[in-house]
């Protein structure tokens, strides 16, 4: 699996965002609160669709790869087509992180909310899975595994609760691991596409880790046993990459 380059330095990052005028956060915050966002995520997710890391076979058997080919080349792809209609529609500069856009998502239109949301949501999706593993504690251990088991109390408690997000999120939606404002790891649900992003989002914070649970993503492989693939997924999570994003949102 391809692996995203080395973010900069804060450092480096401090020096680029005073050169160019940055002094708000991406998502309208005070600078401060900026460098609680992961550094990729100032970079910035765009408004295009990334290639997929990894063959639409990597996941097999948790993940079949007709799901996967359908799941990225027809749905994901649209989200992102649709999503530069509606900026084109609305204005927006897409030179700009979508993130930014995410932040004050209130000011837009529901097709911006939803194509935006559903451009992001899958971008991150792709990028935190990766090849099959017997599971268990995150192999990147350390500091997300101990601040997992702080907010959670253990990292199974941490499983039980995601499961339950996602189990029984009401129709479409995602489950979510972010790290809200205060630096604390929280788990959350949203509807549709929206994500802890948007400004309108019941539990705000930058998302680490997310679970699709439209029925697209897993129902010709498990139908309606959507309890089945929320057990399955821990088998394709990549740690590494969720850690790296852990490190970023706390630096």
């Amino acid at each position: 699996m391809k692996t995203n380059p080395s973010n900069p330095s804060r450092r480096e990052f401090l020096a680029t965002t005073t050169k160019t005028g940055l002094t708000v956060g991406l998502l309208g915050t005070a600078f401060s609160d900026l460098l609680a966002q992961p550094l990729q995520q100032v970079v910035g997710t765009g408004f295009t669709q990334t290639p997929l890391p990894y063959a639409y076979t990597a996941l097999e058997p948790h993940i079949d790869a007709r799901t996967m080919e359908i799941h990225y080349s027809k749905h994901a792809a649209a989200y992102a087509s649709n999503l530069r209609d509606a900026a084109k529609e609305e204005g927006v500069d897409t030179a700009q992180p979508l993130e930014q856009v995410l932040g004050s998502i209130s000011k837009y239109s529901a097709k911006m909310r939803n194509n935006g949301g559903g451009h992001y949501n899958h971008e991150l999706f792709w990028s935190i899975l990766g090849a099959p593993t017997e599971g268990g504690l995150p192999a990147a251990e350390g500091a997300l595994l101990k601040s997992l088991k702080t907010s959670f109390g253990s990292y199974e408690a941490f499983v039980s609760q995601f499961e339950t997000a996602a189990k029984t999120r009401f129709g479409s939606g995602w489950a979510w691991l972010l790290v809200d404002v205060s630096g604390k790891l929280v788990v959350s649900s949203t509807p549709n596409q929206d994500n802890p992003l948007m400004d309108i989002a019941e539990v705000k914070g930058t998302p680490i880790l997310g679970l699709d649970v439209w029925e697209h993503a897993y129902y010709l492989h498990y139908q309606n046993r959507r309890p089945d693939y929320v057990t399955a997924f821990w088998k394709v999570v990549n740690w590494k990459a969720v850690a790296d994003r852990f490190a970023a949102a706390t630096t």
